[in-house]
């Protein structure tokens, strides 16, 4: 059978046609209805012709021509002699035929059903396979009619690209290589953030090179059943041989690479049956000729020791977040089919937005869409990409949300806490705008942007962001001499920048230049739980101590300049209250016109 869930319905179908058939059957009798008394009075009245008995169903003819049915009551034993003593006509008919079906049907329908139902649900289950095929892999082989990527769709990450190049010239024209003794990498291994471009990589390699591309996720091989992995394993790199040369595509390799013996209990492992026979192929006695293996990931600390060894995933190609330049070419493409005022400078954009991964700009070039097409725009403006930009990065506006004037009025101060200090701050990034609109979870922002992409903080720079974050609590205290809420994310974010100061950047005096710094991975079961920080308590007490004093000077600190510009506060508070949104320019225009008088 090559369509199972189809036979499956077309032989409940003929069930339920033989359901029905015996139903109808058993109703098949014409005739007027009438009571067992009636029947009786006509049987002793001699109206009578002709009787047939079947089970208690009595049918016959009445001296009127006239047919009818009746049935008699159970155990009513005087009716055949009642009948012989009248004269009438009579016979019985057996009912064995029609219990035999009924006793059938209802012995053997539901076993049926289930066996049906358990086919069908085996079948959605294996996406398709035989029933017994749960080994059979479920890698996808790119279509030749399918949609194929090359470099020129990958943008920002040109160091990455060009690793890769090889690796294209290789599958085009491996004689190149070969001539010289040289061997292609056995594996690629492509390390990233979430959304920078590694699948995308993938395709256009395959697009590149005109091979044969199994894509095929981590979580795919690994099945509730003991041995299906290993087995989905083998048939991808059989499948893969038969069509080589060809790539074939893991995406989230951690799923079934991560470290073996990192569980806890013991006991078989299914996944690291699965890795082992992944490490088996890759590296075997049998080899992979014309096969290359594409792994992403963005978790490579988690991956066992075996997978990333040279002979397997040779090659580490980390794929970063785009640059400015980077960003710019991402948004040229993104934007190609988007219909774009003359105003729209992307370059601009690209300025504004650091630290947006591919994926995040694809999203800004799609949000600004939806936000001109809801306006009824003809093409997709500037102000639409600063709109889309300001809701990706900070948060729908909540305009609906009644705020009273009092909280309004103390929002305002303390985010121009933050924007004087970032204003007059030359260490802390310029500020963009400042708004006192709830966004997302936040009842105001102040929003800095970078004059150009930075890859690394001084101390400086550092200290001054932390004056920047204590800004909104230490005007909140010097206007109203009262704490709110509305610093309390503030205050972790001043807290986790101070203990990474001292503990993972070594620029406290007092501790000095040692890393203390707990690991930032995920605890990971087996080779992280029972990890300690050999940290004496003395040690401890003094981190704390050193993280307090960092935090608490940048407070004061924050206070005095916001005493020395007291008058600037007042102005950029009152100033939100009015208009909600001003830019930095508008808070600079402030600054500058106070020192000129």
């Amino acid at each position: 059978m090559q369509n199972i869930p189809k036979n499956v319905l077309l032989l409940i179908s003929i069930i339920v046609g033989i359901v029905f058939l015996y139903t109808f059957s058993s109703r098949s009798v014409t005739g007027n209805e009438i009571s067992f008394s009636d029947f009786m009075d006509l049987v002793e009245s001699g109206q009578m012709v002709n009787v047939t008995i079947k089970g208690n169903q009595i049918r016959g003819r009445t001296s009127a021509q006239e047919d009818f049915v009746t049935n008699s009551p159970r155990y009513y034993r005087e009716l055949v002699p009642e009948l012989y003593k009248r004269g009438v006509q009579f016979k019985i008919e057996s009912t064995e035929s029609n219990s035999f079906l009924f006793a059938l049907l209802t012995s053997w329908l539901p076993i049926v059903l289930i066996i049906g139902v358990w086919i069908f649900f085996m079948r959605q289950m294996q996406g398709g396979n035989k029933i017994m095929g749960f080994g059979k892999s479920r890698s996808k082989m790119l279509d030749e009619d399918a949609k194929r990527y090359t470099f020129a769709d990958v943008a920002g990450i040109e160091e990455s690209k060009e690793e890769l190049d090889e690796i294209v010239e290789f599958l085009k024209n491996p004689s190149k290589f070969e001539k010289l003794g040289g061997k292609i990498p056995t594996g690629v291994l492509l390390v990233g953030e979430p959304g920078t471009g590694k699948t995308l990589l993938a395709k256009a390699i395959a697009g590149e090179a005109q091979v044969a591309f199994f894509n095929i996720s981590g979580s795919d091989f690994v099945e509730m059943f003991v041995g299906v992995g290993a087995s989905r394993v083998r048939d991808l790199f059989s499948q893969a041989r038969e069509n080589a040369p060809g790539i074939i595509f893991i995406d989230e390799i951690d799923a079934v690479g991560r470290h073996r013996g990192a569980g806890l209990g013991g006991g078989n492992d299914e996944r690291e049956q699965t890795l082992n026979q992944l490490l088996v192929e890759l590296d075997g006695f049998d080899g992979n000729e014309g096969v290359i293996v594409i792994a992403a990931t963005n978790r490579p600390d988690v991956l066992d020791s075996a997978l990333t060894r040279p002979g397997r995933f040779d090659r580490q190609v980390v794929v970063p977040k785009p640059d400015i330049n980077g960003r710019h070419k991402i948004l040229g493409i993104h934007t190609r089919e988007l219909k774009l005022d003359k105003d729209v400078d992307l370059k601009i954009i690209a300025q504004a937005t650091p630290g947006f991964t591919g994926a995040d700009l694809a999203n800004l070039a799609n949000e600004s869409a939806l936000i001109a097409a809801r306006q009824n725009k003809k093409n997709i403006g500037m102000d639409d990409f600063e709109e889309a930009r300001d809701k990706v990065m900070m948060g729908k506006e909540r305009r609906s949300m009644v705020i009273p004037d009092d909280e309004k009025k103390t929002t305002a101060y303390h985010e121009a806490g933050h924007a004087i200090i970032a204003a007059v701050l030359e260490e802390v990034d310029p500020v963009h705008k400042v708004t006192i609109i709830p966004r997302g979870r936040a009842l105001g922002l102040t929003m800095l942007l970078p004059e150009e992409d930075k890859y690394s903080q001084n101390e400086s720079q550092l200290r001054g962001v932390l004056m920047m974050m204590m800004g909104g609590r230490a005007a909140e205290e010097l206007i109203f001499n009262h704490f709110t809420t509305g610093a309390s994310n503030d205050l972790e974010r001043a807290t986790a920048l101070a203990n990474r100061i001292v503990c993972n950047w070594g620029m406290s005096e007092d501790i000095g230049p040692i890393h203390l710094a707990a690991s930032q991975e995920e605890v990971f079961l087996g080779r992280d739980l029972m990890r300690k920080r050999n940290i004496s308590q003395t040690l401890a007490n003094k981190l704390d101590k050193e993280i307090s004093k960092i935090v608490n000077t940048a407070y004061s600190k924050a206070m005095t300049m916001l005493k020395e510009n007291i008058d600037n506060l007042h102005k950029v508070a009152e100033r939100l209250v009015q208009q909600e949104t001003i830019t930095g320019q508008e808070i600079l225009d402030i600054l500058h016109g106070a020192t000129q008088t």
